[in-house]
């Protein structure tokens, strides 16, 4: 056997299959891409052929390379060139050979057909004469390369662990650098598809190596030969042979070992692990359709899902690494280079779940597809997971913070979009102030961060972990922080939120300061001008300002898949009234009913009960809530009405929201005054709003109930504070401290006017007249009288401010409020006959 010199490229790239396929075949019995060693080297030809020219063209005949190789190398090569081995489990390369190539009708040997091509001159390039082959001896022809292929493999893999261990040894002079020798042969083994038998016997010498080289080959210098070795190890987990797949479960543990023996934690691999997961999912197809035409979770990615759970499992792992050949102890050895063995389950486990979280957000972006133009909501949120899942890059958290931003432009959501600028600048100006390079410090990222709860305030030097190639935080600068700090600006504005938009300028400001930029200082300043105009202008406005309205929703049923028996707070343009929300939520999701389901949404604010949904149906609960401001007391009988009115502009950020509702104790939903009770539901979400999604989960739930008598005293200090608060809240323009004339018009015409008096008269009624006043208690009874008593102070206070500010053409309207105020104190003289001696 003798090798010659010149092969076209044709025949040495006969079963090259460099890219990853899709399909998940039987790994055993698939001899994968073998060209890798072949590529530059000679091909073999038969004992007879030994000095004739080439099989491809003429050409010298080359020197016994085949005597360099080991014997019994040269021994597998000439057995595999000469005989059709048994069929055993050992010998699987042969199995793929057409069980015709043993029948009588078998056309002559391989040897003799290649012979006769040569000496007949057929074809003058390598594709030629594989085409003159008959198609049984062709397939021959790929199998025999195909196996010496992978002993070539397998040689190469001894000879570079040989290799590896003298350059350890210093047992020979060379100038290794970063062992481009090794990695780049590593890199060309895990690119190309192998058989079984290469991938058990490659493990126990990728551990070894990089035991012996694990400082250089970890080194920042290697981060392309990690990165492609990270790449290619979550590829091989995703096969469908299991033998192959664990055994890149623990080339992966493999890698974690050596972050922690030589970085002390798995922070830059987590990096480098989330950026190959995230190219990788490019690749793999996530989803499949089901009969019924929808979506699932593929079988790849269900895969990928387990393998990472094994990487993390400290039951399976000295089983894993026994059938990898290698000791159980081989996570925690210490190399001798190493700093220490630091090894510790928890924080793989966390590093696991991060990766995990990527996945099943990518997968959740993938189900979405085909809803993703009707149910906007979800997609928002699917960017939201993909941009916290993706947040260890800071490229890629911020490429999906930007699908978002764009996303909820295209909806007008412009609260939502500022914010996810705002998060952008966030972890720009974060790698700034960790690399103390920037104009920023600490507490202006925590200024940001009162505006972005995501905005994380702890400053880490994960952004430099981050620096990747083709990834990283060099470029994160002031320059591009400032662009997206200007965009939220903009988007705050369109949402009229202007007390943002003052802190985000100040911001800015600092950058231009720095510089001495006087004209864009200047520019700057004249909008901080308009900004805080604009937030007079809201907080003097006699119509409370309100930049947003608010919706609890209730899903009841299983078609809601992972929503079902879930409520969430939705924020809504202030123009969006119940009806509207409740028509675009029905119509996104009747389109996912069934024959077997439909949608009915519930109109009132009840508690659900659970027996009382039927099978089959779909729930919807849609209820209006009110934004509860910071310091307010939910225990308060106060009507809400009123409750913003008194609230500063300032606080727009909301966490917390309620709603009441009436019932009574017989089940109805209303009654008389006496038997009317009210429920207070106060609800706590994920987060606050402005938020980078339109909906946050309630993850509290709180309720109080209050008596018809409180009720009542509640609805009186109802119509008592609006009246003060016209009393005291002075005109702020022009230095004007007069109230306002027409709003107090307004209330007053409502609290003592005869024709609407009856609101009170009929409280009276119904608890200090006859048997229900039997019924109070002593404290009940005096809060009532008292909220009266302050009630018709408040009126003749009102009364006569309302005198003093009047002209001539508001004398006949005044006299009406005077006579309506008169006789509604004579009214309820018969109730509380002190009265009168108090007005």
């Amino acid at each position: 056997m003798t090798m010659v010199s010149e092969v076209k490229p044709g025949l040495k790239n006969l079963v090259a299959r460099d890219s990853w396929r899709r399909h998940d075949g039987d790994m055993d019995m698939d001899c994968m891409g073998l060209d890798c060693w072949w590529q530059n080297s000679p091909s073999m030809t038969t004992t007879e052929e030994k000095g004739s020219r080439s099989i491809v063209g003429d050409g010298p005949a080359s020197p016994k390379y085949s005597d360099r190789l080991s014997p019994a190398i040269n021994n597998y090569l000439s057995e595999a060139s000469r005989q059709e081995p048994h069929r055993t489990p050992e010998n699987y390369l042969w199995q793929r050979v057409n069980s015709q190539l043993g029948s009588p009708s078998q056309p002559y040997s391989l040897r003799e057909a290649l012979a006769q091509a040569q000496s007949s001159r057929i074809g003058t390039s390598a594709q030629a004469l594989r085409e003159s082959l008959h198609p049984i001896l062709r397939q021959k022809l790929e199998l025999w390369e195909e196996n010496l292929c992978a002993a070539v493999s397998l040689q190469v893999l001894e000879i570079t662990e040989k290799f590896s261990t003298n350059a350890a040894a210093h047992g020979i002079a060379t100038d290794y650098g970063k062992l481009d020798c090794i990695t780049s042969i590593f890199t060309s083994f895990f690119s190309r598809n192998q058989p079984l038998t290469f991938w058990k016997a490659l493990f126990p010498v990728f551990n070894n190596i990089f035991n012996s080289h694990g400082s250089t080959l970890m080194s920042r210098e290697n981060d392309r030969f990690l990165k492609q070795i990270a790449f290619h190890l979550l590829r091989l987990a995703v096969y469908r042979n299991d033998n192959i797949r664990r055994r890149a479960v623990v080339g992966l543990q493999i890698l974690v070992r050596s972050s922690f023996c030589y970085f002390m934690q798995t922070t830059r691999l987590r990096v480098m692990l989330t950026i190959t997961l995230s190219e990788l999912m490019s690749d793999v197809q996530v989803t499949h359709m089901k009969p019924d035409g929808n979506l699932e979770e593929s079988g790849e990615a269900w895969r990928l899902r387990k393998s990472l759970e094994e990487m993390a499992d400290e039951q399976k792992s000295p089983s894993l690494l026994r059938e990898c050949s290698l000791p159980e102890a081989a996570l925690v050895s210490i190399s001798e280079n190493a700093v220490g063995s630091q090894w510790s389950w928890p924080e793989v486990k966390h590093l696991v779940d991060s990766l995990i979280l990527a996945l099943d957000a990518s997968l959740e972006h993938a189900l979405l597809a085909p809803v993703m133009n009707i149910n906007r909501y979800a997609a928002a949120e699917s960017f939201y997971k993909l941009a916290v899942a993706f947040a260890p890059v800071p490229d890629l958290h911020i490429m999906w913070l930007l699908h978002l931003c764009d996303a909820h432009q295209e909806m007008q959501s412009w609260a939502e979009a500022a914010q996810c600028a705002v998060a952008v600048a966030g972890v720009v100006m974060q790698a700034l102030v960790s690399r103390n390079d920037g104009v920023w410090s600490k507490e202006h990222v925590a200024a940001l961060r009162k505006i972005c709860p995501m905005v994380n305030s702890e400053i880490t030097s994960e952004a430099s972990a981050a620096e990747v190639e083709g990834y990283g935080a060099s470029k994160l600068t002031v320059d591009s922080a400032v662009k997206y700090l200007q965009l939220a600006n903009k988007l705050f504005s369109q949402a009229e939120l202007y007390h943002f938009c003052a802190s985000i300028l100040e911001l800015v400001i600092q950058v231009y300061k720095s510089r001495r930029a006087y004209g864009q200082l200047a520019k700057c300043h004249t909008m901080l001008t308009g900004i805080y105009e604009s937030i007079l202008e809201q907080e003097s406005s006699p119509i409370p300002f309100t930049d947003a309205t608010y919706y609890r929703v209730g899903f009841y049923g299983e078609k809601f898949g992972k929503l079902d028996k879930k409520e969430y707070v939705y924020r809504e343009p202030r123009d969006v009234r119940l009806g509207d929300i409740m028509e675009k939520l029905s119509h996104i999701y009747e389109s996912r009913m069934d024959g077997n389901h439909r949608l009915h949404i519930i109109q009132d604010s009840r508690q659900v009960k659970g027996d009382e949904l039927q099978p089959g149906v779909c729930y919807l609960q849609i209820t209006a809530v009110d934004p509860v401001m910071e310091d307010e007391d939910l225990g308060s009988r106060r009507e809400r009405i009123f409750s913003l009115s008194t609230g500063s502009v300032r606080a727009r950020v909301f966490d917390r929201f309620l709603f009441d509702t009436p019932f009574t104790k017989n089940g109805k939903t209303q009654g008389g005054l006496e038997d009317q009770w009210k429920r207070r539901t106060v609800l706590q979400t994920e987060g606050s709003f402005p938020a980078l999604v339109n909906r946050l989960l309630v993850k509290k739930s709180e309720s109080m109930e209050f008596s018809p008598v409180e009720n009542a005293i509640g609805m009186i200090e109802t119509r008592t504070a609006a009246l003060r608060n016209e009393l005291e809240e002075p005109r702020s323009s022009e230095g004007d401290q007069l109230p306002r004339l027409q709003s107090l018009q307004r209330i007053l015409q409502g609290s003592v006017a005869v024709q609407v008096n009856s609101g009170v008269l009929s409280v009276c009624t119904a608890f200090l007249s006859g048997e229900p006043a039997t019924r109070l208690r002593s404290q009940e009874l005096q809060q009532l009288i008292a909220a009266l008593l302050e009630f018709m102070a408040v009126c003749k206070r009102a009364i006569r401010v309302h005198f003093r500010l009047i002209g001539e053409e508001d004398q006949e309207f005044h006299t009406q409020l005077v006579n309506g105020f008169q006789s509604l104190t004579a009214e309820l003289s018969h109730y509380i006959p002190a009265i009168l001696s108090e007005l």
